[in-house]
């Protein structure tokens, strides 16, 4: 193959409209409609169903996700994705012209699969330039060198052949040139990134795994023990709850949190794994409760459990602790949206003011109330952090913004972090703080600037987030990250106190910020990432402490690595849940802290684990309305 077909990221300039250069004319010595400002498909012809309805008048692209433009040139361009997505396929192909000049350029962005979402250069029935996108709807200028065909007649072919993840190709401006233009260097395509495993049994991706000296990775728990775990939390014995996910990605369209009873065999089910032993693997499991519709979010306290299913938040009563429901789900409040069900609310925790947080993305638009409030009664919210109170029962948007956080932790001081994907990653959050969106604009349209990351670095190579994904080891393995902790165990060396370990979903591993206070807030830099695993299907879903300062970390385990909305694509038979220790740490065994006194739940406010001094602090809140009432007798 010509050596030209390859040389598919020659130049990109910072301005997308050239300083010289002309468009190719026709037969008749007319310019050719080869920028598409006659607004319409002159001069090509189409194939198959990807470019209906072409071209694309203004940038629709910021309009659609505010982290990207489409720098095109002039007012129309030819943009893939915009009316009807990446599923159709076809061509776009130009009427043949004479190469008049020896050099040519154009606007290019979409894609990135080779042959797949494509322009090419054709003289006669070769090609003699191809490129791709940079898996950006930002499309940059590359420049071809048709000097050997120089005087030939060419034609141009926009290809889009590919129905998956940015299956689309956008294009725009082909022009000659005199002299070679000079622009900007275009980003080199990235090396893709190997691993060395895919598809292992459980015990054998713990094995697989890389981690520092002193560590050692367990299966704590797995298939079929567990399958699709999207949530878990732990009660005051230290047991882990955990919620798999069966109705993802499509909620049950019945009207309810809890599945009619011919079908919860097919819902979601909360599960509670206990390691009585200590050796760091269950040995007893129990279902809680099947039947649930898309679950999301859980944690304990105040003598139930607390669930997201959008559109609902519920209470689902066990104050005798038995393990078994007290009666059906209570809806607190509903109104959440699920318009993208992979950006629902989650991340649930209890904040050290003894509130609810948790996260929401930025594609699913809620309007949350109680049930049966009107909807201007209702609080709007589809990018930010957001908490409720347990026994006032107020609800209220913490901080709005950032794009799809799946990760909320805060550190000794109080202050919470969030992790999250395309936009930088990691966000110091305050309360009534307008942070940066991935895409649509504030509720508040007073915003004069918003909060930028907190990050110094990026885990993705190349020109933007989705350029890395797979392509971007050295750097941390890539942009999309998945669950928070700030590690505050007490058993680890005390370099990774304090420290944030977050999932990269891209880059199968975990990594590592350190968060050092910067005038009034802070930043954070990256350091070494903490776990490899080596397997291209591990996909980590949440970090947790557990009571003898080892971690918990879940893995959703597929092939499939993005969100996709087609249930078939989604492997159900995988779920692990391993467990990270440090040498030498003790287990904890026979623990309930709900059997302390209230003067023992104070002590371990001094505790050098946090999981001691969260779980204390919040029994003590709930005792707190007791002791009131018996005050009044």
């Amino acid at each position: 193959m010509n050596s030209a077909i390859l040389s598919l990221a020659l130049f990109v300039s910072a301005d997308p409209t050239p300083a010289e250069g002309v468009l190719p004319v026709g037969a008749d010595g007319k310019p050719l409609n080869l920028d598409f400002e006659t607004g319409t498909l002159k001069d090509w012809t189409a194939t198959g169903d990807a470019f209906k309805g072409q071209p694309i008048k203004g940038d629709t692209v910021f309009s659609r996700r505010g982290d990207m433009k489409s720098r095109h040139q002039g007012q129309y361009w030819i943009g893939g994705y915009e009316k009807l997505g990446d599923k159709p396929t076809g061509t776009l192909t130009s009427v043949p012209f004479s190469a008049t000049h020896r050099w040519a350029s154009f606007l290019i962005g979409g894609g990135p699969h080779e042959k797949q979402t494509c322009v090419e250069i054709v003289c006669g029935k070769e090609v003699i330039f191809r490129a791709t996108g940079l898996e950006t709807e930002e499309m940059s200028r590359v420049v071809a060198d048709l000097g050997p065909h120089q005087g030939k007649d060419i034609f141009i072919r926009v290809v889009d052949a590919h129905t998956g993840h940015w299956g689309h190709v956008n294009f725009d401006d082909f022009r000659f040139h005199s002299t070679k233009p000079k622009v900007q260097g275009r980003p080199s395509p990235l090396a893709p990134d190997t691993y060395k495993f895919a598809g292992l049994k459980p015990e054998e991706a713990a094995k697989a795994m890389t981690v520092p000296d002193g560590f050692s990775v367990s299966l704590f728990a797995g298939e079929p023990d567990i399958h699709q775990p999207v949530a878990m939390c732990q009660d005051d014995r230290g047991r882990l709850w955990v919620v798999e996910a069966y109705v993802y990605p499509r909620r049950n369209p019945f009207p309810g949190p809890l599945l009619p009873e011919a079908e919860r065999k097919n819902g979601d089910k909360i599960v509670i794994f206990e390691d009585s032993d200590g050796d760091g693997k269950f040995d007893k499991r129990t279902v809680f409760l099947e039947g649930l519709n898309m679950v999301s979010g859980i944690e304990l306290g105040f003598g139930g459990v607390w669930i997201g299913a959008a559109p609902y938040l519920c209470f689902i009563p066990d104050k005798d602790r038995d393990n078994k429901p007290d009666g059906p789900p209570e809806i607190l409040l509903d109104g959440w949206g699920y318009q993208d069900t992979h950006e629902t609310l989650n991340s649930f925790t209890w904040g050290p003011d003894g509130w609810l947080y948790g996260c929401h993305g930025v594609f699913t638009h809620s309007r949350v109330g109680k049930p049966g409030s009107p909807d201007k009664d209702r609080i709007p919210l589809n990018a930010g952090v957001w908490r409720y109170h347990p026994t006032k029962h107020i609800f209220e948007v913490f901080a709005h913004g950032t794009s799809n956080p799946w990760g909320l932790d805060y550190n000794a001081e109080g202050e919470f972090f969030i992790e999250a994907c395309v936009i930088p990653h990691m966000w110091h959050i305050i309360q009534g703080g307008r942070y940066q969106r991935q895409g649509g604009t504030h509720f508040n349209p007073y915003t004069f600037d918003d909060i930028k990351t907190i990050a110094k670095h990026r885990h993705y190579l190349g020109a933007n987030p989705h350029g890395g994904n797979g392509k971007s080891d050295s750097a941390g393995g890539g942009h999309a990250h998945c669950g928070l902790m700030c590690y505050q165990g007490g058993a680890w060396p005390k370099e990774y106190w304090g420290k944030l370990f977050m999932g990269n979903l891209h880059g199968h591993r975990l990594n590592v910020d350190e968060i050092k206070p910067k005038g009034s807030g802070y930043e954070a830099d990256r350091n070494p990432d903490f776990l490899l695993s080596n397997d291209r299907w591990f996909m980590p879903i949440s970090i947790q402490c557990g009571p003898d300062g080892n971690v918990y970390m879940s893995d959703w385990y597929d092939k499939q690595i993005c969100h996709l909305p087609q249930p078939e694509k989604w492997d159900r038979t995988n779920g692990r849940i391993y467990k990270i220790s440090y040498k030498g740490t003790k287990p904890v065994i026979g623990l309930d802290l709900q059997k302390c006194t209230d003067e023992e739940l104070v002590k371990y406010q001094l505790h050098e684990n946090q999981w001691y001094v969260r779980h204390a602090r919040r029994i003590l809140q709930e005792r707190a309305p007791e002791i009131s009432r018996d005050a009044k007798r």
